[in-house]
C-alpha cells in the first residue's frame, strides 16, 4: 500500500540540503492528521489534534536540522568537532593539542655563557616557562631567548611579567621581557584546525616548501610558522622588513617548539642541498647509519616579537558599564589571538582594524564606534600593518588605548 504525505521534505541537490520552513511542516501535519481521521479536524493549535500538529513537526524540525548538519559538516569550510577532525585524518593531521604561550626574555650576565635549551623561568604570577634553544650572551650583556610557558592555553604574559630565573645557570644573572608574549592556545579551535589543513595538504609530500610548512606545524608546541624558499642565485629582500633570503635557501620561521623537534620537521622535508636561513639552529642526526652517523646543521629564523598598538574612539555613553575600558581590551586581545573563533595574528600576516570591529561591538549594545587605529608604534595611527617575515605580532593590554569621546 502507497502511503502520502503533505509534509514537505528537504531536498539534496548541486547546492547543498535544504530544509523547509517549519510553518509549511506544520500545515503538513495538519493536514495528515485531518486526512487520518476523516476531515472534520480542529485547526486551533490549543486542541489535542493541535498540540499533537505542533509536537510532531518539532520533531521532524529537529531532524531536518540534524541532516543539515551532517550535510554541512561534510564541506571542510563549515565542519567542526569530531566530523573536522575525520577530514583532518584524510590528510593525516590531527587537531594540535593546546600549547603554552611563548615570550621572548632578554637575558643578561656574563658574555660568552651559554643559557641552554630547556632553561627555566617564572613569572611574577608564578607560571614556568623553559628556554626553547640554545642561546650565549652577547658581547653586549644580553641574548634574546625565546620561552615557552610550561602550562598550556591562552596565559597572558605582559611586559616585565618574566623576572625569575628559576633554575640557576652560571653567568646568567637577569631575565625581563620587554614585550608581551604570544598566548598559547587550547585545544586548537575549528577556525585554526581548518586553517591548517588548508594549508597541509602537502604534508607527505618532500621537497616542497608545503611540505616543510606542514612538518613543522606539526611540531608539538609550535604557535605559528612561515615557509618560503629562494631558487633563484642572489639574496632576495623579501616582506616587510626587507629579510634578505639567501640564495638557493629554505626560508622558515617558527613560533614555539622545542629546536631539536623543528630541525628534525624541516630537515625531513627540505631538498638536498638546499641552504637555510636564520640564526636559531640544532643538529640532527641521520638515523639511516650506524654510529658515526652523519651530522647537519638546520638553521631558521625565531621571529622577532613586535608590540602592536591599537587607539580606540568610542562614543562616551552613561548607559556602558564602568569597566567598558577593560571589556573592550579583553575583546581585542580575544581577536588577536584567535580566541573569539577567528584567525589569530601571524608571522607575516597582515593586520586590519576591520578584524576587530565586531568584537568590540559585542561588549555592550550601547558601544557605538569612532574608530580603530593600529600601527607598531604608539598610538595606532593606521587601518592595518603587515608584519614581516622574520616578526610574530604581540599585543598587550597596555598597548590599547581606549577613548571615550
Amino acid at each position: 500500500m502507497a502511503y502520502t504525505t503533505a509534509v514537505p521534505q528537504l531536498t539534496l541537490d548541486n547546492t547543498g540540503v535544504t530544509i523547509p520552513d517549519e510553518t509549511d511542516v506544520l500545515a503538513g501535519v495538519q493536514a495528515d492528521i485531518n486526512t487520518a481521521f476523516g476531515g472534520g479536524v480542529s485547526s486551533s493549535l490549543s486542541s489535542p489534534q493541535g498540540q499533537l500538529a505542533q509536537s510532531v513537526t518539532a520533531i521532524i524540525g529537529d531532524k531536518n536540522d540534524q541532516i543539515a548538519e551532517v550535510v554541512n559538516n561534510v564541506d571542510p569550510d563549515k565542519a567542526e568537532g569530531r566530523w573536522q577532525d575525520a577530514i583532518g585524518r584524510i590528510y593525516f593531521i590531527d587537531r594540535t593539542p593546546a600549547s603554552g604561550t611563548v615570550v621572548t626574555g632578554t637575558c643578561s650576565g656574563l658574555v660568552g655563557t651559554v643559557i641552554p635549551s630547556g632553561s627555566m623561568a617564572q613569572d611574577v604570577n608564578g607560571y614556568l616557562y623553559a628556554s626553547l634553544a640554545d642561546a650565549t650572551i652577547s658581547a653586549a650583556g644580553t641574548v634574546q631567548v625565546d620561552f615557552q610557558c610550561q602550562t598550556t592555553g591562552p596565559i597572558a604574559c605582559p611586559v616585565g611579567a618574566l623576572t625569575r630565573i628559576y633554575i640557576q645557570v652560571t653567568g646568567w644573572d637577569t631575565i625581563t621581557n620587554t614585550t608581551a608574549g604570544t598566548e598559547g592556545v587550547d585545544v586548537e579551535s575549528r577556525a585554526d584546525f581548518e586553517y591548517r589543513r588548508k594549508l597541509s595538504v602537502a604534508a607527505n609530500a618532500v621537497n616542497s616548501v608545503q611540505a616543510i610548512y606542514a612538518a613543522v606545524l606539526d611540531v608539538d608546541g609550535v604557535l605559528d610558522a612561515y615557509v618560503i624558499d629562494n631558487p633563484k642565485g642572489v639574496v632576495v629582500n623579501t616582506g616587510a622588513t626587507n629579510y634578505p633570503v639567501a640564495a638557493h635557501s629554505v626560508y622558515v620561521a617558527c613560533s614555539g617548539g622545542a629546536a631539536a623537534d623543528i630541525a628534525v620537521a624541516i630537515w625531513s622535508k627540505k631538498s638536498n642541498g638546499c641552504d637555510y636561513n636564520g640564526t636559531t639552529s640544532a643538529v640532527v642526526e641521520d638515523a639511516n647509519y650506524e654510529v658515526p652517523r652523519p651530522k647537519y646543521t638546520v638553521s631558521w629564523v625565531t621571529p622577532t616579537a613586535v608590540p602592536i598598538f591599537f587607539a580606540v574612539q568610542v562614543v562616551n555613553n552613561a548607559n556602558m558599564p564602568a569597566n567598558i575600558v577593560a571589556l573592550i581590551q579583553a575583546a581585542m586581545i580575544d581577536a588577536f589571538n584567535g580566541t573569539d573563533g577567528g584567525t589569530r595574528a601571524r608571522i607575516a600576516s597582515a593586520i586590519y582594524a576591520g578584524r576587530f570591529y565586531a568584537s568590540v561591538a559585542a561588549t555592550n549594545p550601547n558601544v557605538q564606534i569612532l574608530s580603530i587605529l593600529l600601527g607598531t608604534t604608539a598610538p595606532g595611527a593606521s587601518t592595518s600593518v603587515t608584519m614581516g617575515i622574520d616578526q610574530r605580532p604581540t599585543l598587550d593590554a597596555s598597548n590599547i588605548t581606549v577613548t571615550l569621546v
